[in-house]
């Protein structure tokens, strides 16, 4: 189980989270809905300390942080316990999916070649990209190349997959063979926080969805509770805004 107590963090002076708390189950997709700007990509970001949270304790099992006094050898601990996919893919150039996906188990884990090559083969296998392992990004489609980083995320075995927006670079016809990928990964039992403006992807994907709105979450439920029956006025504004139907 993860518990997130209180996380805050401003940026110049301006609030972006607002004395957050959370808990997530294992194996729990979690997703985060709202407005731009009302703090998505700062949370995700915040969890693993790519950005420096004001206050704020994450405890994932027996592991816990308090951002306050958080050491580096704690925010090394703690990157292991979290993978993130970001919009934009962030491989390495030069090297092969393969070579990126073994990177991580290599150099983080300290794996031998043989093993890291063992589960990057393995985990390219299962975002159906065998016949893509020796190839290079700039000769991969922006699908291939987002699948090869959530197949790379997915090697180091986290606890919690943070994934930022995963398909909002991507042509809309390449969007679904990321998200099939992101949902067998979920139906095999990996706890994820997902930032999405595809609804209907947080709808069939997500077993409670997050309402955010200035760095608060406003409303909490399941994908039906919030998507058909939000309480919330702001909330049922921000589905009125929506002029396709989504679910």
């Amino acid at each position: 189980m993860i518990t997130i107590e209180h996380l805050s963090k401003s940026f110049s002076g301006n609030k972006v989270l607002d004395d957050l708390s959370l808990t997530i189950e294992q194996g729990e997709v979690v997703a985060l809905i709202g407005a731009s700007g009302a703090g998505k990509s700062t949370f995700l970001r915040s969890l693993n300390y790519l950005e420096e949270p004001d206050s704020g304790i994450i405890t994932i099992d027996d592991f816990k942080v308090d951002f306050k006094t958080i050491t580096k050898e704690q925010i090394l601990a703690l990157r292991r316990k979290l993978a993130m996919v970001f919009q934009q893919f962030n491989l390495f150039e030069r090297r092969t999916a393969l070579d990126n996906v073994k990177e991580g188990l290599k150099v983080v884990k300290k794996m031998s070649d043989q093993e890291a090559t063992a589960i990057a083969k393995e985990e390219l296998a299962k975002v159906g990209l065998s016949d893509r392992e020796n190839h290079y990004p700039r000769h991969l489609s922006g699908g291939q190349k987002q699948r090869v980083a959530l197949a790379r995320a997915l090697a180091m075995k986290p606890d919690v997959l943070l994934l930022d927006e995963p398909t909002s670079a991507l042509d809309p016809e390449l969007v679904g063979e990321v998200e099939k990928s992101i949902a067998n990964a979920a139906k095999q039992g990996q706890t994820m926080v997902l930032v999405s403006h595809d609804m209907n992807f947080v709808y069939q994907v997500a077993d409670k969805v997050l309402f955010l709105e200035n760095g608060r979450i406003l409303e909490q439920g399941t994908p039906e509770e919030i998507f058909k029956h939000p309480k919330k006025e702001r909330t049922k504004e921000f589905f009125a805004n929506y002029s396709k139907t989504y679910v």
